[in-house]
């Protein structure tokens, strides 16, 4: 047991599957820095227990009966201390809204030892980051957690150069591969730094240092030169922005 409370989380794990539970209690035996302090089965009960144990750490299942685990974890920043959060899941389809609640992980279900074990090095090193910086964290996306195989994979979002709208969802282009989430592109724009991205048509938005430069091609139309070749055509609505972007 690690007698250290600095290198160790105390942990809350909330499912309303005793089973999942059971499984959950076993995974966390195996990692030396998770100290579990109590179980929960739905929503309510987390709450209450959160608000007397003052856990470090909730791994907590999103879909429940009553308060499902999107709204445990939005009540849970009230508490103070506020615990983190790593969401346990079978569904892969919140995972928008789960990082909108700054999450630290979203680990799908069955859960794999080692996929847990990233998310627990994830949770310390947020802890550590905020505790060694007075930094205020940003409010614009800082990061996308994409469908891949059978877990979610992190993308930076200074890594995305190009996102197309794709009905309700959207392609995250990131070097040869792309990537869909399930997310409008007016709502990503909204989560999006404008100082690092700029929408330039109703379907596509790009990262701001991937355009090589504007051209006129007459009677209006301007067209996006980028830096890998491709030219895309600047829509009529947010044709002023861009060329705001270029001092024009």
């Amino acid at each position: 047991m690690n007698d250290n409370p600095a290198d160790t989380l105390r942990t809350l794990i909330v499912d309303d599957e005793p089973l999942a539970i059971e499984r959950m209690q076993v995974l966390c035996a195996e990692i030396p820095q998770l100290t579990v302090i109590g179980t929960a089965s739905d929503g309510e009960s987390a709450l209450r227990l959160a608000e007397k144990l003052s856990p470090d750490l909730l791994l907590l299942d999103m879909t429940m009966p009553g308060m499902d685990g999107l709204q445990v974890a939005e009540a849970a920043r009230t508490q103070d201390p506020q615990p983190a959060v790593i969401f346990v899941t079978a569904h892969e389809n919140f995972a928008v809204e789960a990082f909108d609640l700054e999450a630290i992980d979203y680990v799908l279900k069955p859960v794999a030892s080692d996929r847990l074990e990233r998310a627990i090095e994830r949770a310390f090193a947020r802890r550590n980051g905020n505790e060694n910086t007075g930094e205020e964290q940003s409010p614009w996306l800082a990061e996308f957690w994409v469908p891949h195989r059978s877990e979610l994979l992190r993308i930076e979002a200074g890594q995305v150069f190009r996102i197309d709208a794709e009905r309700d969802y959207v392609r995250l282009h990131v070097g040869e591969t792309s990537y869909l989430l399930l997310q409008t592109i007016a709502g990503l724009e909204e989560k999006l730094d404008p100082e690092k991205f700029i929408r330039i048509h109703r379907s596509t938005i790009l990262r701001r240092d991937f355009i090589r430069g504007l051209r006129h091609e007459g009677l209006g139309v301007w067209c996006a030169e980028l830096e890998d070749g491709e030219e895309l055509r600047i829509g009529r609505t947010y044709l002023k922005q861009v060329k705001a972007m270029a001092g024009r």
